[in-house]
């Protein structure tokens, strides 16, 4: 039974294993967490197609780049429908609001951006693999 390939981005805004697309990067989906800990509390290799995550001791730090860029991306889209909708000034300080409300967003948004990056990075590196798109999603979880 052969399946079609599983979509790039949907695979990466579901954060699935770049090599098959179906196993979780993440034990939990939930990136928003109490204790920041949990925030990459990821799986060593992909359930599914053990395929490993952190490719190379401090792989992981490459990740800040792409974490600015997103950040950057995500103001820079803020500031689009803020001065669409409301108008931008220096005279009524309104870029002063804007700059508060940004600032809020992101760091809410933080946590999901942090993994997103992840993601994002490791899908520059590893590829799909079309021998693994009849590997069958596993019951159970293994770390």
């Amino acid at each position: 039974m052969s399946t079609k390939r599983p979509n790039y981005f949907i695979s990466m805004l579901s954060m699935k294993c770049p090599r098959c697309r179906k196993g979780d990067m993440f034990k939990d989906h939930n990136p928003f967490h109490v204790k920041l800990s949990k925030i990459f509390n990821m799986y060593e290799k992909c359930p599914v197609c053990d395929q490993k995550y952190e490719l190379e001791t401090g792989f992981w730090f490459g990740t800040g780049y792409v974490s600015y860029a997103l950040s950057v991306a995500f103001s820079v889209f803020n500031l689009i429908w803020y001065a669409v909708f409301f108008g931008i000034s220096w005279r009524d300080n309104s870029i002063f609001i804007w700059l508060g409300i940004n600032t809020v967003l992101l760091v809410l948004i933080q946590p999901w951006l942090m993994r997103l990056s992840r993601v994002i990075y490791l899908y520059f590196f590893v590829y799909y693999d079309e021998s693994t798109k009849d590997l069958e999603k596993p019951k159970h979880h293994h770390s």
